[in-house]
């Protein structure tokens, strides 16, 4: 399935942020007829193709309300999310709790709102942003949420094929961002990580491997444990996000 984005109308979460901000720059100058900037505290776009919507994705009412007020969306960008610094999957429960319900109940519960929308829409597309720390032996909280998502984006796909839904998970290390600013170590730039996305959109892509670094895990996951583990801890020394 080949998707072009010229005369699309595209919904982007997390529009504020550096990744997000170029998904929205992006789906422009490939054509898009309209795109939906999303964030808590939307920011103001200049171009008049941009129309900005609140929306906190852990918020029910907030969902129903973008759902309304963009029913003609046909290109749902899944990129909102939170990354605290001090994250640790031995850290307090409550904060394990805020980040999976940013990270995964609030993704999936955008994207199931979405789902009907998308299939009058003629399908569409959903694409969420995951993380290579899905894969790899990080201990935090938000690599356990995107390894939940990368699991529950697979079985959306599946869940929904019959109506012509192409669904995509967006696969990639550490990118250049606001986010990350916070550790000294290489680092992809944002505009690099979108264009490989919206190359893989009209690709018809399942999974989109967004740098080097996440490729060469992806082609690790088949060795044994014994193996695969200890690879990477060596490849942690010295760096815990």
């Amino acid at each position: 399935m080949k998707q072009s984005l010229e005369g699309r109308t595209v919904l982007v979460t997390g529009a504020n942020g550096g990744l997000g901000e170029q998904f929205v720059k992006q789906a422009l100058e490939r054509g898009a007829r309209k795109v939906y900037a999303a964030a808590r505290s939307p920011r103001r776009w200049v171009d008049a193709k941009v129309q900005v919507i609140t929306l906190d994705i852990t918020n029910s009412g907030d969902i129903a309300r973008a759902v309304n007020a963009a029913s003609d969306v046909d290109l749902l960008i899944n990129n909102a999310g939170i990354a605290p610094a001090g994250d640790s999957i031995t850290g307090s429960e409550d904060e394990l709790r805020r980040i999976f319900e940013t990270n995964f109940f609030g993704t999936l519960a955008l994207a199931n709102a979405y789902a009907p929308v998308l299939a009058s829409n003629g399908g569409g597309t959903l694409l969420n942003i995951l993380s290579a720390a899905a894969w790899i032996s990080v201990p935090t909280g938000y690599a356990a949420s995107k390894a939940a998502m990368w699991s529950a984006t697979n079985a959306l796909r599946a869940a929904l094929k019959s109506q012509r839904t192409q669904v995509i998970g967006l696969l990639v290390g550490m990118i250049d961002t606001p986010m990350t600013a916070r550790w000294d170590v290489p680092k992809v730039s944002a505009a690099s990580v979108v264009e490989k996305a919206y190359d893989g959109i009209a690709d018809g892509s399942m999974e989109i491997l967004a740098d080097e670094a996440t490729q060469g895990l992806k082609a690790r996951l088949s060795v044994k444990g014994e193996e695969l583990y200890p690879w990477m801890e060596e490849q942690l020394q010295g760096f815990v996000p």
